[in-house]
């Protein structure tokens, strides 16, 4: 360390420690601007996007089922009358 201190023996002086910790600076700064704006609300990235909305029927039936407030057959009859009321094509596997 004494080297780096000596500018007049032709060493690159205390300034060469600058630069490394620029470059976290900057690295760091990246990543917290990302985390911040891009990155926020995407738990998971875009494939862990849910398909269907919270509020929507088909999730709210879901809940129920999951819940335990409909049985199975209940659960496949009003499903089944919600895919004709929303024109969704085949069925839920």
């Amino acid at each position: 360390m004494q080297t780096l201190a000596h500018i007049g023996d032709g060493g690159p002086g205390p300034w060469i420690l600058l630069f490394p910790v620029i470059w976290a600076l900057v690295i760091g700064g990246g990543i917290a601007l990302l985390r911040r704006t891009v990155w926020r609300g995407r738990r998971g990235g875009p494939w862990g996007r849910p398909t269907v909305e919270s509020d929507s029927p088909l999730a709210v039936l879901g809940r129920r089922f999951a819940s335990g407030e409909i049985d199975e057959d209940e659960y496949w009859r009003r499903l089944s009358v919600l895919n004709e009321e929303f024109g969704r094509k085949g069925g839920a596997a």
